[in-house]
């Protein structure tokens, strides 16, 4: 009952934060006050041209290698985390025609589709941002556009940390150096009785902090960025030119529109299962560069292969935006929405995260890479039908005065700026670095992957499970006569055969831009609740897949490639398989049961924009098919499961 309870408790806690940010209406917080002008002392710092070269975190060049920690974890260290918080506040209030500003480096991505540091557009591309979406460039591109911002962020925080009085100042000095961006882990467990969205990111509007003046109450920088002023003349379309802050969740699609921060949580904490086995998967089945690197569909390339990071990533960016989860007559706030998603503080938590994956993934894979390969949309300074390698210059990011760019090849030691990741401390050898970082896998996201719950039931029993010599083990050899998940023995038969199961996964291709604005495809064992709030808190849910998308006015540039750009991604099934055979709905895991369940029970249905909810026949260019795998259990933690090909599949759609 404990278990049920304390999420129940955390959303109340969120739903009361949320109250009281209703109750406070229009009420604006404002930014720490040292007591003089800083923002003179900040215009000075950062006139420099040095500030617009990419040069990693400036103690790299003493060899000062530093962890990005969780933001949980960040929260523990006071004097870095009231760095932390004082030094985006300041970015949030530095004048916006900064470009080293909030608004200047977030700009960047997308919107108001302006040109960085003098990185000129490509003629015809001046309505689109910098960003390489459905890309082979896709996660190299973000290493130096994270280094960007995390280098003007620790600037700063040096900066603040020198005006603590005397006495007090060398533990601000101190942890200043070393500071690092946190990141946010939206696939593993959070702490008991916590959501997967942390509080100090989605929990009120301002925050205490003692600065260098004392305690003083300032706008929350983890909540929601302020414009400072509104840019109409780029933000041209309702909602965007009458909404002065980013928002989540919006609770209506009009001006008086706020933050439910408590639906991001709620629809999270739901799918949080889904997501950990995605990226669980992407560890273990996905290493080849091309097909993990980005989402784009390309025949002869993707081929068994539906799912990426990108694709991951873009599931996240509608839900924490809100798109797509159900709310009538509201298309989602700024993180669901491509040209305007950087702006909401989360974007920077969420793509450290989506780079951690990376930097973890190339350990796994270090002979994999970049390949030459066609672009199909464009960007601000790239045109579809280019082929991008790894010699591309990743715009606009200069590394070096000379006017060089940093590239695919030059960012793949993420080491050179400064940072790495607790997963990734000890990469001298390369053995063990793999080894570690398996063991970090199975320990953070290995808890709902169907190979572990096999094994975790097989050794309860006090049968040896995995991959013993010569290929076989004892837990397979017994494995019909045992239950590898949850005490159902004798509805597991043919679960586990040999020393391998088998995965079943639905594998997605959509049109990015189907309904021209993000939409969410739902996945249900029979009928959702008739209310669409609540199909991500449904027991029967499955998983969601979340598209990325664009709304009109917000893309041009883009908009024509878009509307025909197919997007891939998965929803595993396995685990809710095993679930309906617990709860009695299904006979048994034989693959005849299987598919006769999910011919009979599954449901897709997609929610969007606007709440609206569509039938599959009404999505332009939607299929979805049914994928079976043989997978060989692990034998260890060091391990993680080795997938074979695809045995089986039947159509859906």
């Amino acid at each position: 009952m404990a278990s049920v309870i304390a999420p129940r408790l955390f959303i109340v806690a969120y739903l009361l934060t949320l109250a009281h940010h209703f109750v406070l209406g229009e009420k604006q917080y404002t930014a720490y006050n040292y007591g003089f002008d800083v923002h003179r002392r900040v215009r000075r710092q950062f006139a420099q041209p040095s500030t617009m070269i990419v040069m990693g975190n400036a103690a790299t060049q003493a060899g000062d290698v530093q962890v990005r920690r969780e933001i949980r974890e960040l929260e523990q260290d006071r004097e870095v985390w009231t760095l932390y918080l004082l030094g985006m506040s300041m970015m949030q209030f530095t004048d916006q025609s900064s470009p080293t500003s909030w608004y200047g480096i977030t700009g960047i991505h997308g919107m108001p589709h302006q040109t960085w540091g003098g990185v000129r557009p490509t003629p015809g591309n001046e309505e689109t941002g910098y960003c390489t979406h459905s890309s082979i460039l896709f996660p190299t591109w973000h290493r130096p556009y994270l280094a960007l911002y995390e280098q003007v962020l620790s600037n700063v925080i040096r900066m603040i940390a020198t005006w603590w009085p005397e006495d007090q100042k060398q533990p601000y000095v101190d942890a200043a150096k070393r500071f690092r961006i946190p990141y946010w882990d939206w696939a593993t467990y959070p702490p008991s009785g916590g959501s997967v969205l942390p509080m100090s990111v989605g929990g009120s509007p301002f925050v205490d902090i003692d600065g260098p003046s004392g305690v003083q109450r300032i706008s929350n920088p983890l909540f929601s960025y302020t414009f400072r002023p509104l840019n109409t003349t780029a933000f041209r379309q309702a909602p965007w030119n009458t909404w002065s802050e980013t928002l989540r969740s919006p609770t209506n699609w009009g001006p008086g529109a706020q933050s439910n921060n408590s639906m991001v949580a709620m629809t999270i904490d739901q799918n949080q299962r889904s997501l950990s086995q995605r990226l669980y998967i992407l560890f273990s089945n996905y290493g080849n560069y091309s097909r993990f690197s980005n989402n784009a569909w390309i025949p002869f390339v993707n081929n068994a292969s539906y799912d990426s990071i990108e694709s991951l990533h873009d599931t996240i960016h509608n839900l924490a935006g809100g798109g797509g989860i159900g709310q009538l007559n509201i298309r989602g706030g700024h993180m669901s929405f491509i040209p305007y998603s950087a702006f909401d503080p989360i974007f920077f938590l969420h793509h450290a995260m989506v780079d951690r994956i990376f930097a973890m993934w190339q350990t796994l894979y270090p002979q994999s890479w970049v390949t030459p390969t066609t672009a199909v949309l464009n960007s601000y300074t790239t045109a579809r039908g280019q082929v991008q390698d790894s010699r591309t210059p990743l715009t606009p990011f200069f590394a070096d005065a000379n006017g060089a760019f940093w590239t695919s090849d030059s960012v793949r030691d993420f080491t050179k700026f400064g940072y790495t990741y607790t997963e990734l401390t000890d990469l001298a050898s390369p053995r063990k670095a793999q080894a570690g970082v398996r063991r970090a896998i199975n320990r953070l996201y290995g808890a709902s992957s169907p190979a572990n719950m096999f094994l975790r039931e097989l050794r309860a029993q006090g049968i040896k499970g995995g991959r013993g010599r010569g290929g076989t083990s004892r837990a397979g050899q017994q494995s019909s006569q045992h239950s590898p998940a949850g005490g159902v023995a004798s509805n597991m038969e043919g679960a586990v055969e040999g020393d391998s199961y088998r995965e079943w996964i639905v594998n997605i291709r959509a049109k990015k831009q189907a309904l021209d604005g993000p939409y969410s495809i739902y996945f249900f064992f029979g009928t959702p609740p008739s209310n669409k709030e609540d199909w991500a808190q449904a027991e029967n849910h499955v998983g969601t897949m979340g598209v990325f998308a664009a709304d009109g006015a917000g893309m041009g540039g883009m908009m024509e490639a878009m509307k025909e750009l197919e997007v891939s991604g998965t929803v595993p099934l396995t685990t809710g398989l095993i679930k309906a055979v617990q709860g009695g709905e299904l006979e048994g895991l034989q693959p005849e049961e299987v598919v006769r369940f999910l011919r009979e029970r599954l449901v897709i249905s997609v929610l969007g924009p606007e709440g609206r909810e569509f039938g599959v026949s009404e999505v332009k260019g939607l299929k979805l098919s049914v994928g079976s795998f043989r997978v060989r259990l692990p034998g260890s933690e060091d391990e993680l499961p080795v997938w074979g090909e695809e045995e089986g599949t039947f159509d859906l759609v």
